[in-house]
């Protein structure tokens, strides 16, 4: 059978007040009794010594020639008559034998055996025995240090007993009335506390189901207030991402979408180019044709020749234009400028490079600034990736590579150095130029094609930025590139 938490809570709470209530009345009532104990001690130790006092005095007082046991023999009955006056309290005088020397207690009144306790006493040890509603209580007699006998108090328990049974009676009452209010405050809250569990068990199946919050549970500055606000960031967190993996989920259909259409367009373009390049293929396939079938022919070898030479260049053209569109045209996809930490972007694009600068004995240095820019990630990570990858294929062994960034009025400018090979001067026009390489023996080692910075200058401009190169010589060659700080209005 399931127990809810309320009624556990409320059952450990009933114990906990109950079992509070039940020691903390036995301790007081263990106390007083310890107190009511102490005091009579205490009351009955000075009696007793009143009462040596006044024996001592009564025979230091009385006939020289009397002896201790004559003193008591002669004096008792008076000494106790006069000890219990004073005291308040029943008492009796016995000599060394135990005998009885003085009574103040009434003729008739029935007594009780004593003889264990007084035996103590006789030993010069104070001892008592409760009996019914009394106290029965011994305590030795001397004269000069000299043990002549013990004296008896009998004390009334009966107000220390009522008392002790009104104070029981009083917490058994009290006790009860304070556990009931207790218990119903403390369940009072607990119940509140139950039930702001239960919202947000409610709210965790609610985020659960997708149904994400719009705002805290409830506020609370204790641990469920924490926890209340930390449901609240994780619905929001959850929400976020699974936006973002919408997001990116879209992004990833438009991206097929996109290739989807490109493989189309492919087909098309190649079926075109195809009937593009059977022309020219056909005429000089002809014109060799005709030069096998006539070799002698001077003019035809003249007008082969020439045909030939113009279906070629044709065809170079043809070629020369494919790669520009295909490079720069038919696989641009779509622009989606965003708010662009760069640091963190430019950081990650440096860790990823040096692997590949250790491989070219190189090294990497970063000094980078903060800054957010407004810009489409993939393509400043496509900017950045060939200018660094430039400045490693570009370098000499044991060469440095240098990111540094700084602000200069509303522009965040990027430069990207290298200790490489150097551009010259009548290169540095067509640097950015299709197919352009400075050096085409290193391309041709590196697999370089010449586009890389072209596509970089493309995309540049196409995050409203700028790209060119600052400085080249044999020691140092920079590129800097700029961004403006935030989107333009």
């Amino acid at each position: 059978m399931k127990i809810s938490l309320k009624a556990k809570m409320g059952l450990v709470l009933a114990f906990l007040i109950i079992l509070t209530v039940t020691v903390l009345s036995v301790l007081v009532l263990k106390g007083i009794e310890t107190n009511q104990r102490d005091q009579l001690e205490s009351e009955l130790i000075q009696k007793s010594k009143a009462a040596e006092q006044t024996i001592h005095q009564s025979y230091v007082t009385g006939d020289p020639s009397l002896n201790t046991d004559s003193f008591l023999q002669q004096k008792g009955q008076r000494l106790a008559s006069s000890i219990a006056s004073q005291s308040g309290m029943q008492t009796v005088l016995y000599n060394q034998k135990g005998q009885e020397a003085g009574s103040s207690i009434p003729i008739g009144q029935k007594d009780v055996d004593v003889s264990d306790t007084l035996s103590y006493a006789l030993k010069g040890k104070i001892a008592y025995q409760i009996s019914g509603s009394s106290l029965i209580y011994f305590a030795p007699v001397s004269i000069d240090n000299q043990f002549i006998g013990a004296i008896r108090f009998d004390h009334s328990l009966k107000n220390n007993q009522q008392f002790i049974a009104d104070i029981r009676h009083l917490f058994r009452m009290g006790g009860m009335i304070a556990a009931a209010v207790a218990f119903l405050i403390g369940y009072a809250y607990f119940y509140r506390i139950a039930s702001l569990i239960a919202t947000l068990q409610k709210t965790s199946q609610q985020i659960r189901k997708g149904h994400y919050l719009t705002d805290v549970p409830f506020k609370r500055r204790d641990e469920l207030g924490e926890l209340s606000q930390g449901l609240f960031f994780m619905s929001t967190s959850i929400e976020k991402n699974i936006d973002q993996m919408n997001e990116e989920k879209r992004k990833l259909e438009f991206a097929i979408s996109k290739l989807q259409s490109l493989e189309q367009q492919q087909k098309q373009f190649i079926g075109n180019i195809s009937h593009e390049f059977k022309t020219p293929l056909t005429s000089i396939k002809a014109y060799v044709d005709l030069l096998d079938m006539y070799r002698d022919d001077p003019q035809l070898m003249e007008d082969g020749v020439q045909n030939i030479r113009k279906e070629t260049n044709r065809l170079h053209e043809m070629v020369d234009k494919i790669l520009k569109l295909s490079a720069l045209e038919k696989y641009d996809f779509e622009q989606r400028p965003e708010q662009v930490e760069l640091k963190r972007l430019l950081e990650d694009i440096c860790d990823r490079m040096k692997g590949k600068a250790a491989k070219f004995d190189l090294t990497l240095h970063t000094n980078i600034k903060e800054a957010v820019v407004w810009a489409d990630r993939e393509s400043l990570i496509h900017i950045f990736i060939n200018l660094i990858d430039n400045a490693i294929k570009y370098n000499e062994p044991g060469g440095k590579v240098e990111v540094t960034s700084y602000t200069l009025e509303n522009s965040i400018i990027v430069d990207v150095a290298n200790t490489g090979i150097g551009i010259p001067p009548e290169a540095e026009e067509k640097l950015f130029q299709p197919f352009f390489t400075v050096n085409k023996d290193r391309s041709r080692l590196s697999g370089g094609t010449g586009l890389g910075l072209a596509l970089a200058k493309d995309l540049t401009e196409k995050q409203k930025g700028v790209i060119r190169l600052h400085h080249s010589d044999s020691k140092w060659t920079i590129f800097k590139v700029s961004f403006p700080l935030k989107p333009e209005k």
